[in-house]
């Protein structure tokens, strides 16, 4: 047994106690021959032995991090954590992510887990803006009792990210690190390549026949006439609007690029990232100086981001005091165009080479009914400025071998400018007159286009965060075998943040972009104002027994203060707060330390059971929600104010949601660890869940929130390692994984079956629930209904019957996650893959249903379309008998009533018609990489020199019935499920890295 009087003991407060050689603790990450001796940087920046965690975490390392040459943080994790899910809530240049740990806990609550950097509670934001290469390693900890001591704050689990720092080496290290990398869409729709521009009935332009429809030089939509038509298909027609000169542009009638005429309008985006670093220390300081530098140049022209990062971190220890520092500025700019623009893409018949009207304008455009996505992009666009700093303190003093203090403490600032401007353009003052035909000095509104109306806004926000804590640390020898540390502490959280928003229409001078060039302002009430400032308050005491070097027992108890949930009662000053408690247990055994016989074991060398109990909270109440304050209602009467009772309000005796956690952990280690294997199973159960439910009108309120239901969230994940081959030369590891989890919603309230958390924007009859009884969140809408023999039963005219009442049409996280990942190396060059496969999960797809209506869905070419379209594998009830539906929708067998149909209630009728299936395998990553020898740089300079080429979503496939409509990890919403229009398709990355040290 280790004595404490030789040891550091590091107090870990979200596991359990641990003993570090005291020589170990200036690294993150000590490299020893057993894996659990290695130390690790848990909650806090205390640093633990792995060996002695008492919960289920994983540990990634900066190698495994940086060999793709991921931009971000969160990218750079993807499929390397069992439980870890990281989905695109928007894409572009700058995508955002949201992160799901080990499933739903909560209805209505932040699903991210708590970003801790450098021992100090940080944001998502500077999480996905740190560069990878400054980071040692990251620690997720995915466990409740890893994050007890957080409380309400860590109660979706917690994310460690320790950031390098400089040697003890007074030698100056310099390490350089460049990359370039380019991306192209990889994923774009699949498009029918049979039929082009035109419209049944629609003969304005020409009124020939083509087997039932009409072909229109200007219709954004796809069903005219088959490219198979010898009347006109290959053959030179117009197309498009009339240019500026008066003439139209001519093409070949047919599926241009073999129907993937969209990818043309992309570009291939190029990312340059560089940076350098230079360390140096001594025995009792060191430092860590960073500068990075990103540009990304996006797959939209145009679209691009900017990213100056400076870090730099130190230390110094004198005699019993020690101090550590972090600081940290990032400055960004991101230019984009409006997310809208990828919708009216999806519109253009493949007949549409859509290079051909870069230089049209909206006046020359292939279609009124559309934007020009050239004009487009310039025409309605965004940027944001973002400066933000952080500083980070760590003190330390030692009062004897047995007592010391500690403080670490952070405050992060941020000023974000976002503007946003459209640039008018009246199409009532475009017209048209065409040579042989009724079209003569004819508005372009007439044709169907919508004008736009120049606008400007501009939002200012400014950030200022502060988090620290205070603790004081006892730790005593017991006997010889039997140690204990005892801590008390303080956690303050300080968020401080204000908005303020000025916009207006119609600029007086076209192309200046400022407010004092706004004609008509926003109504004040309609801008998004405001202040908003929210603390939390906690005291916090910790225990941590061991006995000799195998058994660990952790005691910890949190007691929280939030603002969030304090209440002025009405005609008091008092303000009332209270104290919700959290705790947790946890234990840790390790079979082949406390065994003689099991010790020095080439079969199983390594046994370790751990289990813990975990009370934590969650407060989902957004800041001043208790305040009894009225709305402020506009017009009311005429334009007089006055204050109207709030009709939504919060029940000022609203408790936090209550966590309540079961988890069981064991690790193996087999054949020196050759084989490993890491399994955990967790239960939690989540009481007095907070949602809006509605209540009687008699109360004179619409809806309150409040605690309403209860969750049981369950889980098994397991990890395997093997090494099949390792030697000095070559080395070859596998790593695999298998995560299921289930959130099963087990009661909602008095009276309460369900709760709306999501709807769809695009006219679907669908959105996301959490139901009583069944999993969440899960997707329901309006339903086909079917015969026994799952047949679509249609009425009389042809069309599906369906249930207007909303069913479970499919859930939205997937029944399990397998990951995988292979390391090969060989001498000095080594080949990475990492890779996934889900299934289980489904999404509503907008991009589905907007391809029916512009007729380029595969579906709308299945049968002739002049003979109408019949619901596919169909029934109509005959005589009181289903028998096989030979009847065209509508009751209209020609070509206008199947492009009536896919054009109208297709898009409104039925949600079934657009829930796909969300199956994907992705190899998300592949690197090469080869290290020069150091015998050829021997005579240089140059320490270490690599050179390496990688891929970033190399491979993917979707599930059959996904035509590439959209990724199943990108959602609209946070809570996942709807793929909208705005989401760009997938991209694909492939790219070149170089890293070397002097």
């Amino acid at each position: 047994m280790k004595k404490l009087t030789t040891s550091v003991i590091a107090i870990v407060l979200t596991s359990s106690f641990v003993v570090v050689n005291a020589q170990n603790t200036q690294s993150d990450t000590v490299k020893t021959q057993n894996i659990r001796e290695i130390v690790v940087t848990g909650a806090l920046g205390i640093k633990k032995r792995q060996d002695a965690v008492v919960t289920s975490n994983k540990v990634v390392g900066a190698a495994e991090l940086n060999q793709a040459a991921s931009p971000n943080l969160s990218q750079a994790l993807v499929s390397k954590v069992s439980g870890l899910q990281i989905n695109t809530t928007t894409s572009g240049v700058n995508p955002s992510t949201k992160i799901l740990l080990r499933g739903f806990r909560s209805i209505t609550g932040d699903t991210n887990p708590l970003v801790v950097i450098d021992g100090v509670v940080s944001t998502l934001t500077v999480f996905n803006q740190l560069p990878p290469d400054v980071v040692e390693n990251v620690n997720v900890i995915k466990g409740q009792q890893g994050s007890a001591l957080y409380g309400s704050q860590g109660s979706n689990g917690v994310i460690v990210v320790t950031t390098k720092r400089g040697s003890k080496s007074e030698k100056i290290t310099v390490n350089l690190s460049s990359s370039i990398e380019f991306t192209s869409a990889y994923k774009l729709p699949i498009r029918q390549k049979l039929y082009g521009q035109g419209y049944p009935g629609e003969a304005d332009y020409s009124d020939v026949d083509y087997n039932g429809t009409n072909w229109v030089p200007w219709e954004n939509t796809a069903w005219g006439p088959a490219y198979s038509d010898p009347n006109i298909g290959g053959q030179l027609v117009e197309v498009g609007l009339p240019q500026a000169n008066g003439q139209f542009l001519k093409t070949t009638y047919s599926a241009k690029n073999g129907g993937n005429n969209l990818s043309k309008f992309f570009n291939t985006g190029i990312m340059y990232k560089n940076g350098f670093n230079v360390s140096m220390g001594g025995q009792d300081s060191y430092t860590f100086f960073s500068y990075d530098r990103m540009e990304n140049e996006f797959i939209i022209p145009g679209d691009k981001l900017k990213r100056n990062t400076l870090f730099f971190k130190g230390g110094k220890k004198i005699g019993k005091f020690r101090m550590d520092g972090t600081f940290n500025i990032i400055d960004q700019s991101i230019e984009q165009t409006n997310a809208n623009l990828y919708a009216q893409m999806l519109q253009t018949p493949t007949n549409i080479d859509v290079r051909d009207f870069q230089n049209s304008g909206f006046a020359g455009n292939y279609s009124p009914f559309v934007y020009n996505p050239y004009t487009f992009r310039g025409n309605s666009r965004g940027a944001s400025a973002l400066t933000s700093a952080t500083g980070i303190i760590s003190l330390g003093y030692e009062f004897n071998k047995n007592i010391s203090l500690t403080y670490n403490g952070t405050l992060y600032m941020m000023g974000q400018e976002v503007e946003n401007h459209v640039d008018g353009f009246d199409a009532s003052t475009v017209r048209y007159t065409i040579p042989g035909t009724d079209i003569e000095d004819y508005p372009l509104t007439s044709f169907g286009f919508r004008s736009l109306t120049s606008s400007y806004n501009k939002t200012v926000s400014r950030t200022r965060n502060y988090y620290g804590d205070l603790m004081l640390n006892f730790k005593y020898d017991l006997t010889d075998n039997l140690n204990i540390v005892a801590n008390i502490g303080n956690n303050i959280t300080d968020n401080y943040t204000t908005t303020s928003n000025v916009g207006g229409t119609n600029l007086k001078i076209p192309g200046w972009y400022n407010i004092q060039n706004v004609q008509n302002n926003t109504p004040w009430y309609a801008l998004d104002n405001t202040i908003t400032r929210t603390r939390l308050v906690a005291l916090f005491a910790n225990v941590d027994l061991a006995y000799k070097d195998y058994l660990f027992l952790n005691l910890t108890g949190r007691g929280e203060e939030t603002s969030r949930l304090s209440v002025r009662p009405t005609y008091t000053t008092e303000l009332k707060n209270k104290i919700y408690p959290y705790y947790s247990a946890g234990a840790s055994f390790i079979p082949t330390k406390a065994f003689e016989s099991l010790a020095n074991n080439n079969i199983l060398n390594y046994l370790k059971v751990s289990g813990s109990y975990t009370v934590t909270g969650n407060a989902v109440v957004s800041a001043y929600a208790l305040d009894e304050i009225g709305v402020f209602p506009t017009g009311y009467p005429m334009t007089n104010s006055s204050y109207l009772l709030n009709r939504n309000p919060t029940n000022q005796f609203i408790r936090p949601e209550a966590n309540k956690t079961l988890e069981g952990n064991v690790s193996l280690g087999l054949f020196k660890d050759r084989i490993t294997i890491e399994a955990s199973a967790f239960q939690t159960k989540t009481n007095d869940l907070i949602t809006g439910s509605t209540v009687s009108t008699t109360t004179g309120i619409s809806s309150l929130t409040s605690n309403v239901g209860k969750i049981k969230n369950t889980g098994f994940e397991i990890d395997l390692g093997i090494t099949p081959f390792k030697s000095k030369d070559f080395e070859w590891n596998l790593k695999g994984s298998y995560s299921k989890y289930k959130s099963l919603v087990e009661d909602l309230g008095d009276g309460i079956n369900e709760v709306s958390l999501a709807s769809d924007s695009y006219s679907i009859p669908a959105g996301i629930f959490a139901v009583k009884g069944e999993q969440m969140p899960v997707i329901k809408g309006v339903r086909y209904e079917r015969d026994n023999n799952g047949n679509i039963i249609v009425d009389e005219n042809g069309l599906p019957i369906t249930n207007s009442k909303y069913e479970i049409l499919g859930k939205v996280t997937p029944d399990y996650i397998i990951g995988f990942s292979t390391n090969i190396r060989y001498k000095n060059l080594t080949l990475s893959v990492t890779g996934d496969y889900r299934t289980g999960n489904s999404f509503i797809s907008d991009t589905k249903s907007l391809l029916g209506f512009a007729g380029a869905l595969e579906k709308t070419v299945e049968q002739d379309r002049s003979h109408g379209y019949i619901i596919p594998n169909s029934v109509q009830l005959v005589n009181g008998q289903y028998v096989p539906n030979t009847t065209p929708v509508l009751g209209d067998g020609s070509y206008q009533g199947a492009a009536d149909y896919f054009s109208g209630s297709y898009q409104t009728a039925v949600g079934e018609e657009f829930v796909v299936d969300g199956t994907a395998l992705k190899i998300r990553e592949i690197a090469l990489s080869y290290q020069i020898p150091k015998s050829v740089l021997a005579s240089t300079f140059v320490r270490s020199l690599s050179v390496g080429v990688y891929a970033r979503n190399a491979f993917v496939w979707y599930a059959k019935s996904n035509r590439n409509f959209a990724d199943p990890e990108t959602s609209s919403v946070g809570i996942g499920g709807i793929a909208a229009t705005s989401q760009y398709p997938t991209t694909r990355v492939f790219g070149f890295s170089l890293n070397a040290s002097f």
